[in-house]
Order: C-alpha cells, then structure tokens, then sequence
C-alpha cells in the first residue's frame, strides 16, 4: 500500500470517529463547548422554579372551602319554622271555648308550640269564615288585648231574656254607668274632678266600681297631699266589649239626634 493511501485511509477513519462523537453528545444533550451550554441548562431550571412559583400563587388564589355551618355556634342562623299542624283552629277554638276569659295572641303562640302571630290569627280568621259560611250564631273576636268567643248582636234580645232570670248582685245603676262613662274618658282622673262634672259626691260609687273591677287605682297626682287618679281595667273592656280604650265611642256619636 503506498504512503499517500495509508493517508487517505486514516482521514476517513477521523471522519467517521467525528461523527460518532457528533452523534453521541447530540444524543446526550450537549452543546458545544462554546460557554453558553450551562448557562442555558440554568436557564431552562430557572423557568421550571419560575412556573412552580406561579403555581404557588395560583393556589394562594384559590378560596378556602368554608367551613359547614354550625347552628349552635352561628347566633344569627335562624331555626327552621314550626309547621302548624292539620288541625289547628279546632285547637285554637277548644282553647277559647273553655276560657271566659280574652286570651291573648302571645298566650296562645306559648301553648301552640311558639307559632307565629300572623300563623294563629291565619287561623282565627278561617274560624270566622267558616262560622259565618255555616250560619253559627257566635264568631271570634278581640276583647280587652285578647280572643273571645262572642254571641252575634242580632241574639241580644233572647239572652236578655234568659239573663233576667239570674241573679245580678253587681247591677249597675244609672249613678255608676255615669261616673264609669266620666272616668273612661277622662282618665286619668281626680275623685275631686269627677265629682266637679256630676255635681255629687262620689265616694260610694267608686268603691263600688272598685269591687266590680271595672275601675282601679291608676297613681297619684303631684299635687299637695299626692291625691289618688282613677282608671279603667281590662274587665271594663272585656264587659263592654272593647278591644282598646280606642274603641269607645265618639262624644257625637253618644249626642241624642234631633
């Protein structure tokens, strides 16, 4: 083999080394050596921290998952309606029949469970209608801050009738009905005032409508020897059938007609 093929063969088997090694290091993800391989291994490091910051921050972003609500450490958390049951005004209406009393909505809502006020006068008014649907000769009605079970005014004459034949230890007489008529719309009043306008003396009759209830003590005036003031009670308007001292009747309308 001459000198210049030998020369000829050995560069071929550079070559081919070179390309071995240009392969492997393409292979293994070197550059050249040319100072910018690390810096851009760095690089690539750096924007993989960057992006996991940037999740960080995005979680930070997110809102927690609040808490479930605890009814008895929340104040403020309303507790759920009570449901009325089926037959509430037959309970109302077995309530009020067996008291001769005026029962008041909030006694009412204290013995049916701590129903609403407008759940039980919902109530009293399909009572009403249906009372009134069937003919009864009775409704419900609000007396002296309460519910009663009243008679309709058109049956006034026959328990008129019926009544004169009770007793009636606590009639009032025309000297009563006159000076209750000046200390309901007077009130409150002085003794001395009332016996100004009737023009008598009145001690008997107000310690009559004392014992009665219809009147009771309501202060004493600031005047020198700190005189007692009289007043209606809830009897009074519970007898007369008054819903409030309101109720009562104009002073022209108590004027005869001419």
């Amino acid at each position: 083999m001459s000198h210049s093929q030998q020369q000829s063969d050995l560069n071929a088997a550079e070559g081919e080394s070179g390309e071995h090694h240009a392969a492997v290091n393409e292979a293994g993800g070197a550059e050249p050596s040319n100072g910018q391989g690390p810096a851009e291994a760095g690089g690539g490091l750096n924007s993989g921290n960057g992006q996991a910051d940037a999740v960080e921050g995005h979680a930070d972003e997110v809102p927690d998952t609040p808490p479930e609500a605890n009814p008895e450490a929340d104040p403020d958390r309303s507790s759920p309606a009570v449901e009325p049951p089926e037959d509430l005004p037959q309970r109302i209406e077995a309530i009020l029949l067996t008291n001769d009393r005026p029962i008041s909505t909030a006694r009412l809502s204290e013995w049916l469970e701590g129903l609403s006020a407008g759940t039980i006068q919902d109530a009293i008014a399909s009572l009403n209608e249906l009372y009134d649907r069937t003919g009864r000769s009775f409704r419900i009605e609000q007396v002296a801050g309460g519910w009663k079970v009243l008679t309709l005014p058109r049956y006034a004459e026959v328990l008129e009738r019926m009544a004169r034949g009770r007793a009636q230890p606590s009639r009032l007489t025309p000297a009563t009905m006159e000076t209750l008529a000046i200390i309901a719309y007077k009130q409150p009043i002085l003794r001395v005032d009332i016996e100004a306008i009737r023009g008598v003396a009145c001690g008997e009759v107000l310690r009559s409508l004392l014992d009665m209830h219809l009147v009771k003590i309501v202060g004493r005036a600031e005047q020198p020897g700190r005189p007692m003031l009289y007043g209606t009670t809830r009897q009074f308007l519970e007898v007369f059938g008054l819903a409030s001292l309101k109720d009562l009747p104009n002073a022209s309308e108590l004027r005869p007609k001419d």
